[in-house]
């Protein structure tokens, strides 16, 4: 299992737009009603985040410090240049997508007055029923055909941005290989040099171990502190014991 914990606002903006994408792509390849209705607002959580901040500007700007990264390998012995001339190609598409984008590559989602009432009804808990949005039910039971092209139509207003920041997040993830650690009676601490740039925390536990870490980060350290998991009718308890995992600072 892995666990992540962003070092940064940019980081974690783009965690969630990955991890909302990632819904988005999913259920759009479902034909149901109600994998229609959570693609819909995995979307318009998608909408409100970059609504919110620029990060069409943020992910061009993180691919191309990427980019001048892995130029610098170039000349260094043991790099497979093909593929590193792949990997760079690629970044260079991502960001010329984005360039043609442009900045109000949005706007058609935001103007759209469907998805702007069904936006507004969701802060309603159950305010999306039939009798709020009779429109909303009439689309949701056209044939599954039709909504897929609806749905791929608004997906690819956001997959230039999407795509982008999954490419970051994985090229983030790849830089750097996760180390053995030992959490001592399950606390483990680690403090920030200066010259650290660090943007991501990943801790990789095996599955089935009955534990998770919970992470907590500031500036100059983070803090891993293992819990046992005693299900969701009692409360998390902190392990005692030493516990073994890998860590990544990315």
């Amino acid at each position: 299992m892995k666990f992540e914990q962003p070092l940064s606002e940019r980081m974690r903006t783009f965690l969630r737009v990955e991890f909302l994408y990632e819904q988005t792509l999913f259920h759009v390849d479902e034909p149901t009603e109600f994998s229609a209705r959570a693609a819909v607002s995995a979307l318009l959580e998608i909408l409100t985040i970059l609504g919110r901040s620029d990060v069409r500007t943020d992910v061009s700007k993180e691919l191309e410090r990427h980019a001048e990264l892995l130029g610098r390998y170039r000349s260094q012995p043991g790099v497979d240049p093909t593929r590193l001339s792949k990997l760079i190609d690629h970044i260079g598409e991502l960001k010329q997508q984005l360039s043609e984008a442009g900045p109000q590559v949005i706007n058609p989602l935001k103007e759209c007055e469907f998805l702007t009432t069904i936006r507004h009804r969701s802060a309603i808990p159950g305010g999306t029923c039939t009798f709020d949005l009779p429109d909303y039910a009439y689309w949701l039971h056209s044939p599954s055909a039709e909504r897929r092209k609806q749905l791929d139509e608004w997906t690819n207003h956001i997959k230039p941005i999407c795509d982008a920041v999954a490419e970051v997040l994985w090229l983030t993830r790849e830089a750097t290989e996760a180390a053995p650690q030992v959490a001592t009676g399950g606390l483990y601490q680690h403090s920030f040099d200066r010259s650290d740039q660090a943007s991501l925390v990943r801790v990789l536990l095996p599955a089935g171990g009955g534990m998770y870490p919970e992470i907590s980060a500031g500036q100059h350290r983070f803090t891993v502190r293992f819990v046992r998991w005693r299900g969701v009718g009692a409360r998390p308890a902190q392990v005692n014991q030493d516990v073994r995992f890998e860590l990544a600072i990315c």
